[in-house]
């Protein structure tokens, strides 16, 4: 062999990747995948045509946008249906929402809901723009960090010494039209109302000088609107929001995420009603994928008689009959213990339909892995492993 040609081997050995165990736990350049909500998605270009759905957060979750004022049971024309009130920094920020057409006018909006410490905004990107979406967000953060400067970074020196309130609250609200959209609620009241939090609450910055004058968190979320359908569900829970929130206050464990939930010898992440757990009857809807329909009917109206009879159906769903049997169940108000793959994040509540299931105390959603923000095909053994925790829950 040549030297040269021993040379060219010595060399294209070094470039191949190492395989050693112990430099794989290491992992020294990617470092660990931790999850976030605030990952872009890979491979979208963002300066390109799409409507989005984004969110944000103020800077340690304070309140300073307004308050959700009404009751989560009322009808949404009712004098007392869940609304949020905005503080004049709402209001401002709202404004600043609206406006992002003014800077680039390629963005048409489409919708915003306020809440207390956070907003969801819809944005439609009708054609290709210079700037990608994260630059658009950044020039609006701008201008509401200028907005909570003048408001309450500048009056908390005088509010030390008058003690008088710093935000008082918008009495008008805008009332932006959208041509093609449906229309979207007002988010402000049109008389004034009592101030949102106290005095420490809405002044007080973050712990972190870094942030000072900063009013949201870093990052925002987005989603893609990707799917038939998906434009009026971004809507409807939009307009839910308030009411969605209530329903958190008014049942605040069966919505608080639970985390080391002890069944037998596994740990559980859940949320809903952990109660359930304790019911004497629990049974495992399980239906094998061979089951024809005539079969899966059958099967169901015997889990139904079941349940009707006081016992909860455990089940995480997987094949085709035991979708159908749960979505019966559900359907009629009966209890439900669901488990899941994916975990929950620390702010993380059921949506759709569940959410009201899980203020009634019909459901308890259980995870027994950490939460991920991939979407993931679930596996063979994960499906075992889930239908195992099944019949360990009703055996125990």
């Amino acid at each position: 062999m040549s030297a040269f040609r021993r040379f060219f081997r010595i060399f294209a050995q070094k470039l191949q990747p190492v395989k050693h165990e112990a430099y794989e736990s290491r992992k020294p350049f990617a470092g660990e995948k931790k999850p976030s909500m605030l990952r872009r998605c890979v491979d979208h270009d963002y300066t390109g045509r799409m409507m989005y759905m984004v969110t944000m957060v103020t800077e340690g979750r304070r309140p300073l946008f307004g308050r959700v004022t009404g009751r989560s049971e009322a009808a949404e024309d009712a004098p007392d249906a869940p609304r949020m009130e905005l503080t004049a920094l709402g209001q401002r920020v709202s404004d600043e929402w609206w406006g992002i057409p003014r800077y680039y006018p390629q963005i048409e909006i489409v919708a915003l809901q306020m809440m207390p410490d956070h907003l969801h905004g819809i944005l439609f990107v009708r054609e290709q723009m210079e700037k990608d979406l994260s630059r658009v967000i950044r020039g609006f953060k701008t201008g509401c960090n200028r907005a909570y400067r003048e408001l309450v970074i500048g009056p908390q020196v005088l509010s030390v010494a008058t003690q008088s309130p710093v935000l008082s609250v918008a009495t008008q609200s805008p009332v932006p039209s959208v041509a093609t959209q449906p229309p979207v609620p007002s988010v402000a009241t049109q008389s004034p109302v009592p101030s949102v939090a106290t005095q420490s609450q809405l002044t007080k910055p973050p712990k972190d000088d870094r942030t000072h004058g900063l009013l949201f968190a870093r990052g925002f979320n987005d989603k893609l609107l990707l799917r038939q359908g998906q434009l009026q569900r971004w809507l409807d829970y939009l307009r839910d929001n308030p009411r969605r929130l209530l329903m958190k206050r008014e049942h605040p464990d069966l919505f608080r995420v639970q985390r080391g939930l002890t069944v037998g010898a596994q740990q559980f992440s859940a949320i809903g009603n952990r109660f359930l757990l304790q019911r004497p009857v629990k049974l495992q809807v399980q239906c094998s994928r061979r089951l024809t329909e005539e079969e899966v009917a059958t099967k169901t109206a015997w889990w139904l008689a079941q349940a009707r009879s006081g016992a909860v159906l455990v089940s995480p769903c997987i094949s085709k009959g035991e979708k159908a049997v749960m979505r019966a169940a559900f359907d009629e108000g009966l209890p439900l213990i669901i488990l899941q793959e994916n975990g929950f994040t620390e702010l993380a509540k059921p949506g759709g339909k569940r959410m009201e299931a899980c203020a009634s105390g019909q459901i308890l959603i259980l995870a027994p892995w950490e939460h991920h923000n991939e979407r993931l095909a679930i596996r063979r053994d994960q499906c075992l492993a889930l239908n195992a925790f099944a019949k360990m829950i009703c055996e125990g």
